[in-house]
């Protein structure tokens, strides 16, 4: 959870959170996979019972705020549904998203490792939760035309992240998209390691680039890789390799400049990041 302008903790309770999230994390990064099936839970219930000052507890989202987050992602979902897509998204939270999707396409698919937070609503009968381990998507094989995440595969351990690739490639029917969006590393941390620490050593298990997420993407099987390019509900596809080069290049800056060149337009459009995977 990075500090934001709307934080009004005090420098000594900000350095308390980073101080039991980067043990919490540390734990979650040393751990067996085995571990790590139950472990993504307990360490998060930890990390709010241990802060109660966490902005998840006291930055409560007006209704407004809520519907105009489902419209900015609606934006770059669009172009992508049918009123025949079978859309899977992981990590759907209060599913508000998965909600508005649902009314526009056959069937939406919520995958997450608690059904804790929709326990008491209302979901469509078009929209089904599906309970996962975090790394497996428990699917019919080549069922989803197109999957979707928003800030998750940071979360992830590195090898966790590798096994949830496979598997949602493996649960998009022939060319099928995923759609996946995670903070880049060029501009982080993008957790509470952002008060002392150049890079992420908090819940944010690994930052990515684009080279390193799309490199990734091939190495479980996707065809081919493009970025979401644009803004302000005007998107574009392009190819990686410019976002590849830019990033190479911004790397070998130092961290500061680094970090100021690439939040400005419109390098904060191709640095995101926001990759479309597609499957063959």
């Amino acid at each position: 959870m990075p500090v934001t302008v709307t934080d009004t903790r005090t420098p000594e309770q900000l350095r308390q959170h980073y101080e039991v999230e980067r043990e919490l994390a540390d734990r979650l990064r040393h751990a067996t996979k085995e571990q790590r099936r139950t472990l993504y839970s307990e360490v998060y219930d930890e990390l709010f019972k241990r802060v109660p000052d966490h902005p998840q507890h006291t930055n409560k989202a007006s209704p407004e705020r809520l519907a105009a987050d489902v419209a900015e992602k609606m934006e770059i979902l669009t172009p992508f549904l049918k009123p025949n897509t079978v859309f899977l998204e992981v990590g759907p939270g209060d599913c508000e998203l998965a909600k508005t999707v649902a009314a526009r396409v056959s069937q939406v698919l919520a995958v997450d490792v608690s059904d804790e937070i929709t326990r008491k609503r209302v979901l469509p009968d078009n929209l089904r939760l599906v309970l996962s381990d975090g790394s497996t998507i428990p699917v019919a094989p080549g069922s989803v035309n197109v999957a979707y995440s928003n800030q998750l595969m940071e979360h992830l351990h590195p090898d966790d992240a590798v096994e949830q690739l496979r598997h949602l490639h493996a649960a998009l029917a022939p060319g099928g998209v995923y759609l996946c969006i995670t903070p880049s590393r060029l501009t982080g941390p993008h957790d509470i390691s952002c008060i002392c620490d150049p890079e992420a050593k908090g819940f944010h298990l690994k930052e990515y680039t684009v080279g390193d997420l799309s490199a990734l993407f091939r190495q479980v099987g996707f065809e081919k890789t493009r970025v979401i390019f644009g803004g302000r509900g005007k998107f574009i596809l392009l190819p990686t390799w410019p976002a590849v080069i830019c990033e190479k290049l911004l790397d070998l800056l130092p961290h500061g400049l680094r970090k100021a060149l690439a939040l400005k337009p419109p390098f904060r459009w191709l640095f995101g990041v926001r990759l479309a995977g597609f499957k063959k």
